[in-house]
């Protein structure tokens, strides 16, 4: 009996459960990253663009940050107690949730550690050209699966400065990503 718990000990360890963050500027192709990463490990994945669209693009009238920012942490906090869930299954989570600052990084981080577990930031880097024109060319297309509100130039714009790039010892667990 002391063997058969060993050994399934053994295996549960051998399957650790784990989150990672997913961010990037705005176009940096953190949704197209973020379903690949999460097909490849098994993972459940979360993406803050469907939930801002579905829940409250019929209620914004007009790009008011704070409004919006209110409401992205809404999402936060219902987003997280799913995931805690699936961490705590050790199942893996993988989290598109745009963490434009150091300060949302460092709170789902938290949060993790509270679990016992190191989450890995995912940093996607691309140059700016580079990010406009996949904005452009995803407004266009409007693949269901990477696009749920058209990304205007306003907004693009008005993003650009509010991203903060990951520091060294945010990645300590992570990776940067040339995309």
């Amino acid at each position: 009996m002391h063997l058969e718990m060993a050994l399934c000990i053994k295996r549960v360890s051998l399957y650790m459960a784990r989150l990672i963050i997913v961010t990037g500027p705005t176009g940096a192709g953190k949704t197209t990253y973020s379903l690949s990463i999460a097909k490849e490990i098994g993972a459940i994945r979360f993406s803050i663009d469907p939930w801002m669209q579905i829940l409250f693009s019929n209620d914004m009238t007009s790009l008011d940050y704070s409004w919006m920012i209110e409401r992205v942490n809404r999402c936060y906090v219902q987003i997280w107690q799913v995931s805690e869930q699936v961490l705590e299954l050790n199942g893996n989570v993988v989290l598109d949730l745009g963490f434009t600052t150091k300060e949302q990084r460092d709170h789902f981080t938290d949060l993790a550690k509270g679990l016992s577990i190191d989450s890995e930031i995912h940093y996607l880097n691309a140059p700016k050209e580079t990010r406009k024109k996949r904005v452009e060319k995803r407004n266009l297309e409007k693949d269901p699966s990477v696009y749920s509100f058209e990304v205007t130039d306003f907004m693009f714009n008005f993003m650009e400065p509010k991203y903060e790039i990951p520091g060294q010892q945010e990645l300590e667990n992570g990776r940067t990503v040339n995309a």
